[in-house]
């Protein structure tokens, strides 16, 4: 797997807004969710990817990557049925384990515009530690956690989709907590995060870094 590509950080007070890698050519047709590679493509392409077929990815990143995620997207007309939708999942360990966002687990993100004109729909995590957003997250080295994939109400049900990520330790990690922590009160879930992939089926996760 290649290694994460690193950005300076930003100037304290600043936002960085240096441009990010454009993410790699995609197959035509081909849906995607995945971090530095491709969920959904043939083996052959894809080398050792075997585990993005099972629907189980891991991945490591460290405080202040980010992790892009771009949703399934056709460029020419399918029947509704064939296109992929997806609903991504925050969840805890168990719900990880069970493939059960109903295990403490919050909706992250919705895939639900595969023909879109302007592209498939994009979404990013940043694994900071501190956000200055009332409903943001905040992440601490050491620890995993977990994204499953659901499939929306009334639609194609399809299987679920697991990614695991886990952020390194730091060198000054004093601050770390045993719980990842909601900066709102009115967010639902604490999660359980053991020490030590949402390659999820047509989604692609791009490794970043600030």
């Amino acid at each position: 797997m290649a290694a994460p590509r690193r950005r300076p950080a930003p100037s304290a007070g600043l936002k960085d807004l240096s441009p990010r890698p454009a993410p790699p050519p995609v197959p035509f047709g081909v849906p995607f969710w995945a971090p530095v590679a491709l969920w959904g493509l043939p083996l052959s392409l894809l080398g050792r990817a075997a585990s993005f077929h099972r629907g189980d990815y891991t991945v490591e990143v460290s405080i202040n990557d980010y992790l892009d995620i771009y949703c399934p997207h056709y460029e020419e007309p399918l029947p509704a049925e064939r296109m992929e939708r997806y609903v991504l999942y925050m969840v805890n360990y168990e719900g990880h384990a069970s493939c059960d966002h109903r295990q403490k687990g919050f909706k992250r993100w919705e895939c639900n515009r595969p023909d879109s004109p302007n592209g498939p729909l994009k979404f990013s995590e940043k694994f900071q530690l501190f956000t200055p957003f009332s409903l943001g997250f905040e992440f601490r080295p050491g620890h995993e956690y977990y994204y499953i994939s659901a499939s929306p109400p009334n639609m194609v049900d399809r299987p679920c989709l697991k990614l695991k990520v886990y952020v390194r330790p730091t060198n000054d990690s004093l601050y770390e907590s045993p719980e990842p922590i909601f900066t709102s009160n009115n967010s639902c879930c604490s999660l359980r995060v053991p020490h030590a992939a949402l390659v999820v089926v047509p989604v692609f996760w791009t490794l970043l870094a600030s």
